[in-house]
């Protein structure tokens, strides 16, 4: 080895050392991320805590352990039976995210795949216990009773093992399709027994009108009798209304038509005066 050599060897491998460890010292939190870290002698760290940013550890002897803070949803499905025995398909979207206070206990107890441990079966837990409170109909008309329900709990039991639910809402309600068909056949039942009360109601008031009609024709009648009787110049009066409609309508046709006075029942006019002037 020439002389010297050894020394630059020395040098190389101390400056690779340096860099490697500079490397592996610096962590790098993304926004919206925190860090845990945990050593080889004394385990996790409960108090220190790596915030967005460009951060310092050991190499080696520390790690970071990285969690994303920023809130996420996540579709579950489900299965429950109502109070009524009738079986539901429902579907939940959850918003969560991990507690950053509890994320030592969080990782020790849960790791950093906590959602997918937790959250499928306090979902199902919660759900199954709310559900079945509750008829199938019910579900329905209180629905957002039923989402408010499923959510405070839901948020109680998460917090257990320090996890935030933001929101917790039902996406998706499914029945079986022997309970569709028969709420369908209800509904049909229903809509054809509006019909029949509506048709029963349009011929009782047909009837009454019909009745009106006949009394109101009736009085009219005996009124229009009473009026002759008393003044025969009343149907004089008619007689000249007839024939001015008539002179109305032929002014207004295109044709050409001929009437004579008889026709416009003009000539009547005075006779029933002067008969009964005879008479007195």
């Amino acid at each position: 080895m020439p002389q010297g050599g050894g020394t630059a060897l020395g040098v190389l491998l101390g400056l690779g050392g340096v860099g490697y460890a500079g490397y592996h010292s610096m962590v790098t939190i993304q926004p919206g991320h925190s860090a845990i870290v945990y050593n080889r002698i004394g385990g996790l760290d409960e108090k220190t805590f790596l915030t967005e940013g460009l951060n310092f550890v050991i190499p080696w002897f520390q790690r970071a352990i990285v969690y994303d803070l920023r809130t996420r949803p996540q579709p579950i499905d489900t299965q429950s039976g109502s109070k009524d025995l009738q079986m539901v398909q429902i579907s939940l979207r959850v918003l969560f995210r991990p507690d950053s206070h509890n994320l030592p206990f969080v990782y020790r107890r849960l790791g950093t795949d906590y959602d997918a441990r937790v959250l499928p079966s306090i979902v199902n837990e919660v759900t199954k216990a709310v559900i079945a409170q509750y008829n199938a109909s019910e579900l329905l008309t209180k629905r957002n009773i039923v989402s408010a329900q499923i959510s405070n709990m839901l948020q109680r039991r998460a917090r257990e093992f320090g996890i935030i639910l933001e929101d917790v809402g039902i996406t998706h309600l499914q029945f079986s399709k022997e309970y569709t068909a028969a709420v369908e056949a209800k509904q049909v039942a229903q809509q054809e027994a509006e019909r029949a009360k509506y048709i029963v109601d349009r011929a009782i008031q047909e009837k009454k009108s019909i009745i009106i009609r006949a009394q109101g024709e009736a009085q009219a009648a005996s009124l229009i009798g009473n009026a002759i009787n008393k003044n025969p110049a009343f149907l004089q009066l008619r007689r000249i209304e007839a024939s001015r409609e008539i002179a109305q309508t032929l002014v207004q046709s295109n044709n050409k038509v001929y009437l004579d006075a008889d026709t416009l029942l003009i000539n009547n006019l005075g006779e029933g005066v002067n008969s009964s002037n005879n008479k007195k």
